[in-house]
């Protein structure tokens, strides 16, 4: 019992430090965690194996101040995952949920398509996109069909951009990706396609492209572009992956056990 205890321990600080991680992986609080993870080591080496009186005096100190240090440096990142606790995006760690979103996102591509409205929709997954967010202007709205097709509209300035849905939310609008250099990509499709390949390159995120010469809908993923999707289908197809996403959301939370671990 006490042995499983400290197991359960483990796994829920693993779960913690995995969390903080994803909220923290794409931004420059990287390189902050780096510079605090060298600070710990050189205050265990200069504290446990080389006792060095003034160095340890001062590593003391500032580990005294750390925590006022810390919540000032990552203030946009604990509000960021403070909210996040009362939003549907956390709800779903926990129970599961519906996905009406997906329905408007689909709705307002096929009215997109209907009228040869150029799109460009970022579905974002594991890998996080904050640095391209960061390059659009925050919407951070409840997303609906009027929402996107304002915003996609021909005459909005946020037309030529890319709109990034986090979660359940969409996050911002006229977001920059970048182009894919794959000197074998058809040079028929335009800027918008080459820029959903070049995001799905180098994550995991799902790219919905609708053309505005042709009306058809493509999807990049995975640095690759499937071009003219079935509405129906894609309805069915993201309705599916983002409860498998939920899955495994809920299989890694702490106390959960995959089939590998059963045995």
């Amino acid at each position: 019992m006490h042995g499983l205890r400290h197991g359960c321990d483990i796994v829920l600080v693993a779960f913690i430090f995995y969390r903080l991680m994803l909220i923290v992986r794409g931004t420059r609080s990287v390189q902050i965690l780096q510079g605090i993870l060298f600070l710990a080591v050189a205050t265990f080496i200069f504290t446990e194996i080389i006792p060095l009186p003034m160095t340890r005096w001062i590593l003391h100190n500032f580990w005294m101040a750390g925590i006022v240090i810390m919540a000032v440096i990552f203030q946009p990142e604990i509000r960021s995952a403070l909210a996040q606790l009362g939003s549907q995006q956390f709800s779903r760690w926990i129970i599961p949920g519906s996905f009406e979103f997906v329905d408007e996102v689909v709705a307002a591509l096929k009215e997109c398509s209907d009228k040869r409205i150029g799109a460009l929709i970022v579905l974002e997954q594991e890998t996080g996109l904050k640095n391209y967010i960061e390059t659009g202007t925050r919407i951070n709205g409840e997303i609906s069909s009027e929402l996107i097709l304002s915003l996609l509209h021909p005459r909005s300035p946020l037309h030529d951009g890319a709109l990034i849905i986090s979660g359940s939310q969409l996050a911002a609008a006229g977001c920059l990706l970048p182009i894919t250099d794959d000197p074998h990509f058809a040079k028929i499709l335009g800027t918008r396609h080459r820029a959903a390949v070049g995001l799905s390159e180098i994550s995991d995120a799902t790219i919905l492209i609708v053309s505005e010469e042709t009306g058809h809908l493509s999807i990049a993923r995975n640095g690759r572009l499937e071009r003219q999707i079935d509405f129906a289908n894609l309805l069915d197809e993201l309705h599916d992956m983002y409860r498998s996403q939920q899955e495994r959301t809920l299989l890694q939370k702490p106390g959960n056990k995959t089939e590998g671990n059963a045995g």
